[in-house]
């Protein structure tokens, strides 16, 4: 378990020797009473300028250094799946890099999201870049929690983009409360997904909402549970998104009832089974209201 870390951290090592001097991302956020109500009430939320656009003047190039270099692989738009089109992804950064580390595990993003789930603290269940490139597709209706293997409704995702996006290069649509309902469907992302929790979301009612332009820094937080999707990229402009995925800390592993639990179990949470809290080298503990 702890050699899998090591391997990365070596990496981060010789990767950084010309690490900058960036933000620190320690200072609270000032998150409102009225925030956290919406959050939990409707299952996502949108705060503006948590990282000022000179604090993400760093961060976004590093981020986009290991992106680069992940895109070189990968096939072209047009001879990808609707998955694949939806976006290119990129996940677990902060193994990757220091400066990437420091923004994803940065004590602000965590406090908030330990403060709108309402926990004493959160740790890491791992982050991802997701890059809609110009032309790339829509993001199908979906819920994240499908796929975690997890004993917890205490799961949230900060959902940042890098630059300013407009309304319909592919900011995020969520279908308020559908969070209460919990674990929907087993469906992935997928074309069927989209047309079978499309038609899931007007039977039961759920107001479809969008919050719209959103400036690098802002970001918006959505339970695991809540239904979300994102329109295509029909501009000339990629639309750079980083995403930090947090649990509430005493979060236990889950049963394991299909494969896309099993490959997130041994991808995000090596070494543990069933039963056991989740504390692996990779679900670090980013903040507890006692430190």
């Amino acid at each position: 378990m702890n050699t899998l870390l090591n391997q990365s951290k070596r990496g981060i090592e010789m990767k950084d020797q010309k690490e900058k001097s960036l933000p620190k991302l320690e200072s609270s956020y000032p998150l409102s009473q009225e925030d956290i109500i919406y959050f939990q009430e409707n299952g996502h939320v949108c705060l503006r300028n948590i990282v000022t656009k000179d604090e993400m003047i760093e961060f976004r190039k590093a981020i986009n250094e290991s992106v680069q270099e992940h895109m070189k692989g990968i096939a072209p738009l047009n001879e990808r799946d609707t998955y694949g089109k939806a976006f290119v992804q990129v996940m677990n950064l902060w193994t990757q890099s220091k400066n990437t580390e420091k923004f994803v595990l940065a004590k602000r993003f965590a406090k908030i999201a330990a403060e709108l789930l309402g926990v004493e603290g959160v740790r890491i269940y791992h982050d991802q870049a997701l890059y809609k490139e110009p032309g790339g597709g829509h993001t199908p209706w979906h819920q994240d929690q499908t796929y975690w293997p997890i004993e917890t409704s205490n799961t949230i995702t900060l959902w940042m983009p890098l630059v300013d996006i407009s309304e319909e290069m592919g900011s995020m649509s969520f279908a308020s409360k559908s969070h209460k309902k919990g674990y929907i469907s087993k469906l992935g992302i997928s074309d069927e997904s989209h047309r079978t929790l499309g038609e899931y979301i007007d039977g039961k009612g759920f107001e479809k909402v969008t919050h719209g332009a959103m400036s690098a820094g802002d970001a918006t937080f959505h339970y695991g549970w809540t239904l979300h999707s994102a329109p295509g990229n029909p501009t000339d402009i990629t639309r750079e998104v980083m995403t930090i995925i947090y649990m509430a800390d005493g979060t236990t592993v889950s049963e394991i009832d299909h494969q896309a639990r099993q490959n997130d179990l041994k991808q995000w949470m090596p070494g543990l089974k069933t039963g056991d809290v989740v504390n692996s080298p990779l679900n670090p503990l980013v903040y507890h209201k006692d430190q």
